[in-house]
């Protein structure tokens, strides 16, 4: 085989594969809102919703690319584990955790993680130390502060 069919046979088998992947499902669902927590202030919920909602609601947005294999099953993944930490549209205060773990998390920067903001993507979750400080406090008096046992 020649060294052009041969990487006319390559492009063609990328293309392919690339194709049928996109057969295969993502994982993410948009149930409807059940319950949010009653939220201690608008302020709290609207820094929420900025910083929180695309990963720990059944709200999240998606962009175009994301729903393109295999980043989709990435964001699908990411999103199923944020859900599963905390779903602020799934809000059961009988299995309530309490805001400490959450209010930790975004204090100390590891949430949002800071590859959701690249490239001027998701600008309105980059938080200022002051709204970070603001959601943080917020989540504590929404949640409630008790200590995460896990």
């Amino acid at each position: 085989m020649s060294p052009s069919r041969l990487i006319l046979f390559g492009v063609v088998a990328i293309v392919a594969v690339f194709g049928l992947i996109q057969l295969i499902p993502s994982g993410i669902t948009h149930p409807s809102a059940r319950r949010e927590p009653a939220w201690d202030s608008p302020r709290t919920r609207q820094l929420a919703e900025a910083a929180c909602f695309d990963c720990h609601s059944n709200q999240t947005r998606t962009f175009w690319y994301e729903k393109v294999a295999p980043v989709s099953w990435w964001i699908g993944h990411h999103v199923s584990e944020g859900r599963h930490a905390l779903n602020l549209s799934g809000w059961d205060p009988a299995n309530n955790r309490g805001g400490g773990r959450a209010a930790r998390t975004v204090r100390n920067g590891s949430m949002p993680p800071n590859y959701y903001t690249w490239f001027g993507l998701h600008s309105d979750a980059k938080l200022s130390a002051a709204d970070r400080e603001a959601l943080a406090a917020g989540l504590e008096k929404t949640l409630g502060d008790r200590k995460s046992t896990r």
